[in-house]
């Protein structure tokens, strides 16, 4: 707003990447199934070999791990706009191919910066930040390619779009003649150094609900995302809504008139979403504040910015109210930070979604990575993964950004692998999903290149992907699966396993996976020595 392995383990802290970088066989990708299905699922005819064999449980090896990847001012990518189509698909590739290797399951991406678009929208121009100038047709589906890339490497795709910023700097000039910005000036306000749309005005809550609507029928996105930007951070004096909040104001005060229009964002949304596409997931990443403990006794113990009062985001009532259905806080402080410490903020958090059916994940800041202070030391985002740990309902990590993540800033991306992220991850069931049928028939044999494991892919329309265990030694064909063994998930019928020792056996289990990730039961396992060199 990701990840090499355990110290004592090195032998599995080269599997996923050597696994991903040998050849996954995945699947290609087009528009979604009505069913919920995506439709690069593969479809090909199973068989349920192992009867009696239970299907993996919800269990703490079910992660979120995912990263923020900006596209506004090409902070991740595309970089620079002038770059060819060719070398913006290859960079946004090669990131997720890194991704992959680090343990990644889900990326963040941003498709609406600025009241601009990076697809071909019916209501809004092309960003300036893909084409170099706002209007400019960059000459390819951009979020058609986000999309189907990340699903062939079986990562979530979360559409990240920012509700109300317009643009950067105050010259309206400067926005494309058709953007609705430029059209309907009366719905835009200058405050600080930028521009921004009114939440107060209906006519602007309506555009939004119409492009991010426009995505979720077009794509087959896995989720919606908004950041913490709704009402602007307070900068040069108060937002210049006054004329907007007599007219609608309703004898409100202006911070619970404010507090509900963007509520009535939240709530309006959410309810079309899951209308529209069920499956699709509705998330929010708030500042990591709702309000301090001296402010409301229902606060956290902080002294910070509060995002109830000065954003005018209440973002307890979203997740109180299933509004949303993750929430993942951005807690950019270290631990034992003066007036915002990690800890208690975690604590706090954890406690609000609990019974809530709200997933909660934690934003982290790896751009912070190697600042002065508790972060040079490159293990103090590893230490907030253990405190973590102490709360089952944090049930992941987002990191800002993918930049930071997958450069390894201050090097807390190679201590994060080492200590917390020694296997791949599935992340956790979503409410609405069922298991799919097993996959059949896993063999593996020797060769060359390590162990090829292959099956037959699940007769069910719900299976979209495949997750491989491997476990050390000749183990009972039809046994649970030991879930921190996961080796990696694919969209194929087989992988490459490279990491297989010379000379050494394993058992290698396959389960199917439904979009929501609903797992299930293992297919009968396969058995292999590896080829001696």
């Amino acid at each position: 707003m990701a990840m090499a392995w355990l110290s004592g383990n090195k032998g599995r802290a080269k599997v996923i990447s050597a696994v991903v970088a040998s050849g996954l066989l995945a699947g290609c990708t087009s528009a979604a199934g009505g069913d919920g299905r995506r439709a690069d699922a593969p479809v090909a005819g199973g068989v349920a070999e192992c009867t009696k064999a239970e299907a993996p449980g919800d269990s703490r090896d079910r992660q979120t791990r995912a990263m923020w990847i900006a596209t506004v001012a090409g902070i991740d990518w595309p970089g620079d706009p002038g770059h060819s189509v060719a070398r913006k698909k290859s960079d946004y590739r090669k990131m997720l191919d890194r991704a992959k290797a680090l343990g990644v399951n889900a990326v963040f991406v941003q498709v609406r910066p600025s009241a601009d678009a990076f697809y071909k929208s019916p209501y809004e121009p092309w960003s300036r930040w893909i084409s170099g100038r706002q209007g400019r047709d960059p000459g390819f589906d951009v979020l058609d390619f986000f999309v189907k890339e990340a699903h062939a490497r079986d990562l979530e795709f979360h559409a990240w779009f920012n509700p109300y910023r317009v643009g950067r700097g105050t010259d309206r000039t400067q926005l494309h003649p058709d953007n609705p910005a430029r059209r309907n000036p009366s719905w835009v306000r200058a405050y600080g150094d930028g521009l921004w749309y009114d939440p107060g005005i209906p006519q602007v809550r309506e555009l939004t609900t119409k492009v991010v609507m426009d995505v979720v029928r077009r794509y087959d996105i896995d989720a919606v995302h908004f950041d913490d930007y709704f009402y602007p951070y307070p900068e040069s004096g108060d937002f210049p809504d006054g004329a907007t909040y007599k007219r609608y104001g309703g004898g409100k005060s202006k911070g619970d008139w404010r507090r509900g229009n963007v509520d009535t964002l939240v709530k309006g949304l959410s309810e079309q979403i899951h209308r529209a596409k069920p499956w699709v997931r509705f998330g929010i990443s708030p500042f990591g504040v709702w309000r301090n403990k001296r402010t409301d006794p229902a606060g956290s113990a902080t002294a910070a910015l509060q995002s109830y009062d000065d954003i005018y985001a209440d973002t307890r009532k979203w997740v109180k109210e299933g509004w949303v259905d993750y929430v993942t806080p951005q807690l950019y402080w270290e631990i034992g930070h003066r007036t915002a410490d990690y800890r208690p903020l975690v604590e706090w958090w954890a406690r609000l979604v609990k019974g809530t059916g709200v997933e909660l994940t934690i934003g982290q800041a790896s751009y912070r990575a190697g600042e002065a202070g508790a972060w040079r030391d490159p293990a103090e985002l590893s230490r907030h993964l253990t405190l973590n740990e102490r709360f089952p309902e944090i049930r992941g990590d987002v990191y800002f950004s993918a930049k930071d993540l997958i450069g390894d800033r201050g090097g807390s991306t190679s201590r994060l692998r080492r200590d917390h992220y020694a296997t791949a991850a599935i992340p956790p069931p979503v409410d609405g999903g069922r298991r799919p049928a097993p996959a059949g028939k896993v063999t593996a044999s020797a060769d060359a290149g390590g162990v090829r494991v292959r099956w037959h892919l699940s007769p069910s329309e719900r299976a979209t992907s495949y997750a491989v265990y491997r476990v050390d030694g000749k183990a009972e064909r039809c046994a649970p699966v030991p879930t921190d063994r996961l080796l990696v998930t694919t969209r194929g019928a087989g992988i490459v396993d490279p990491t297989a020792a010379a000379g050494k056996t394993y058992t290698y289990y396959v389960t199917a996976l439904d979009r929501l990730h609903h797992e299930s039961a293992p297919a009968r396992g396969a058995t292999v020595t590896a080829a001696r060199g």
